[in-house]
């Protein structure tokens, strides 16, 4: 008996095993492949025109010629089932943009059906290039261009834009409205933590609408002398007076308590001959939607 239960558990297991390795293949075969690396810009969309790309392998080779720094241009349909964070990395990881041991790479990518737009940036230039600049070109340069049908307009610019970092120039201050939507991604966890620890404790200890007001003024001094901006306080402020006022908290009594393949129109690559150079990726950059 124990050798047919002994059987029946290595059977099981094996079709166990047959059913995973299965469905991790049909999962793999529905990820869109990474195209061949065959120039610095890649359209499997036709969205640019053949001399608009050729514009494009020309600047991104000049200033690869003179800095050494690679930056590539990728434009599909779509990345689903997979994040464009992902889909990113596994293109770079692939096309191992810029120099070995430098990491000197960067990667454009569009993903014009999704739209999204993800700036993927090597280890050795996350110094120059790092993430909240990364998110600035994306939000300020290259999707207010995308909004208004402008594909080649945005992806020229946010090339420039990210050849200009790269030399060392600083991008123009933020507008008043990008620090605000700066200041409260930054400031709302802090909100929140802050009201989930203090926020029951006040309420008991004041009352529900007095303890939220006293949580709201102290938050929201807080985000005004830490950020500096009215609006980001406000909204950090009133983080606060909500979650308190719902009871949402430790001890509260109103709740916690404790991509297919590719699709489109024609590819187009140029610069026949171009590779990466080995160079490494950490998922540093930004993501952004238009």
């Amino acid at each position: 008996m124990n050798a047919i239960r002994g059987r029946c558990r290595r059977w099981a297991a094996a079709l166990f095993g047959l059913l995973l390795a299965v469905a991790l293949g049909a999962a793999a075969q529905d990820l869109v492949p990474v195209p061949p690396l065959k120039g610095r810009v890649t359209d499997m969309t036709a969205t640019l025109s053949r001399e608009q790309a050729a514009s494009l392998e020309q600047s991104l080779r000049a200033f690869e010629d003179r800095k050494g720094i690679q930056i590539a241009v990728l434009i599909v349909p779509s990345t689903r089932p997979e994040a464009v964070e992902q889909f990113a990395l596994r293109v770079v990881e692939q096309w191992k943009l810029g120099r070995r041991k430098v990491d000197d790479g960067a990667l454009l990518l569009v993903a014009k059906d999704d739209r999204e737009v993800r700036l993927e940036v090597g280890y050795g230039i996350e110094g120059a290039l790092n993430d909240v600049t990364a998110r600035r070109l994306i939000a300020e340069v290259i999707t207010p261009r995308f909004r208004q049908g402008d594909f080649f307009g945005g992806i020229a610019a946010g090339v420039e834009g990210m050849q200009k970092v790269l030399d060392g120039e600083a991008l123009p201050a933020p507008s008043r409205r990008s620090r605000d939507a700066d200041g409260f991604r930054q400031g709302w966890p802090v909100a929140f933590v802050f009201a989930l620890m203090l926020g029951s404790v006040l309420r008991r200890a004041l009352g529900r609408l007095p303890g939220a007001l006293t949580v709201a003024g102290v938050l929201g001094a807080v985000a005004w002398f830490a950020i500096g901006t009215l609006a980001t306080a406000f909204a950090v402020g009133a983080i606060g007076f909500i979650i308190t006022l719902l009871g949402i908290g430790m001890g509260g009594h109103g709740g916690m308590h404790g991509h297919g393949g590719h699709r489109g129109g024609d590819a187009w690559s140029g610069g026949g001959g171009f590779r990466g150079g080995g160079g490494g990726f950490g998922g540093g950059g930004a993501s952004g939607r238009w």
